[in-house]
């Protein structure tokens, strides 16, 4: 069982930047494809970025250009860096942790951290 918690949401004025932080315990962190997601309420959740076990990221939609994702194996530690953040970009953030095991799909969710860009 993998427990992941995220941290350094907040409110963020247009333009500002945040790091957000999501800590792992509980499994072998480096296995995993590490993923952060957003959600506004009343939608679907959406995938922002993706960093593999091997250290290949993938970006979707406005994170391209302006996000940035890494991962600290030694921290267990996956990083979500936001730049020139939108009043759009607001909405809980939710760590996601992914591997197959034994040919079975493995994930995990955090609680999610909360980002609001307003002025």
């Amino acid at each position: 069982q993998v427990q992941l918690v995220e941290s350094g949401g907040g409110l963020v004025q247009p333009g500002g930047s945040l790091r957000l932080s999501c800590a792992a315990s509980g499994g072998i962190f480096s296995l995993y494809a590490m993923s952060w997601y957003r959600q506004d309420p009343g939608e679907q959740r959406e995938l922002v970025a993706t960093i593999t076990s091997g250290d290949d990221t993938d970006y979707r939609g406005s994170a391209k250009g302006r996000f940035t994702i890494s991962r600290d194996n030694d921290k267990n530690t996956v990083y979500l860096q936001m730049n020139n953040l939108k009043p759009d970009d607001t909405a809980v953030y939710y760590c996601h942790a992914y591997r197959i095991a034994s040919g079975a799909e493995v994930a995990y969710w955090g609680e999610g951290t909360l980002v609001t860009v307003a002025s």
